[in-house]
């Protein structure tokens, strides 16, 4: 499982190094559907849009001034600098990724006057080096949908997170097991079934589960195959 696991890292490194140049197979079926208004987009570095994502965690995750957050998959960190204009200077957005280029290109951009509560972490999502109980907020963006490790993806957002804190993600799911499909760059062959992906978050802990925006992402013959769905849920308090 181990060597299967680090293949698909592999896979997935070199083609998000790929996009980190805004190259690669970014097209209308790929984690491409962009949701951001131009008010937000004023308001982050330019060097941080690549116009990957499936949704708006950010905005249903109801940040305050002062929180700590922390996106899993973050990218070129679009949505780090966004969550940091909003937390502000007493607050802190800190993002993780296991693509080094794409890693540069956030740091690169996080030299921005507009993003001094910025920092980034190059690592995979299934294992954060940070330390327990230090988010307010988890945010992910149609990224844990291609982890090969899911439940410790939602284990480690639940251990970062402060007792109370919230987990808020835009991601892909199945709407019916596809079973083995070609589907490099849309994000529906690696994505769980709708069921099972919200009773794997609930087993890592978390509770209070909702979805805030659920969409058509693939459809084929008999109907909708695969939906980007936006939820949050929160780490009960006293944990």
């Amino acid at each position: 499982m181990g060597l299967e696991i680090e293949a698909i890292h592999t896979k997935m490194q070199e083609r998000y190094a790929l996009a980190a140049t805004g190259a690669g197979c970014c097209n209308g079926n790929a984690c491409c559907a962009s949701d951001y208004s131009a008010d937000e987009l004023a308001r982050i570095p330019a060097e941080s849009i690549l116009g990957l994502g499936s949704g708006s965690p950010v905005r249903a995750a109801g940040l305050q001034p002062g929180e700590t957050v922390v996106d899993l998959g973050s990218g070129a960190g679009i949505d780090v600098f966004l969550a940091a204009s909003v937390v502000g200077a007493q607050g802190r957005a800190i993002g993780v990724d296991m693509t080094p280029a794409m890693v540069d290109r956030a740091r690169d951009a996080a030299r921005s006057p507009r993003a001094p509560n910025t920092s980034f972490v190059l690592a995979p999502i299934e294992r954060i080096p940070l330390a327990d109980n230090i988010a307010d907020v988890v945010l992910s963006n149609c990224v844990i949908n291609l982890s090969p490790d899911k439940p410790a993806v939602f284990a480690e957002a639940f251990r970062i997170l402060k007792p109370g804190g919230r987990l808020a993600i835009s991601d892909i799911v199945q709407e019916r097991d596809l079973g083995k499909i070609e589907d490099d760059c849309g994000c529906v062959a690696t994505a769980m079934v709708r069921a099972e992906y919200l009773n794997t978050i609930r087993h890592a802990g978390f509770r209070e589960l909702h979805i805030a925006e659920d969409r058509a992402w693939r459809t084929g013959p008999n109907g909708v195959e695969a939906s980007a769905v936006t939820l949050v849920a929160r780490k009960p308090d006293g944990r």
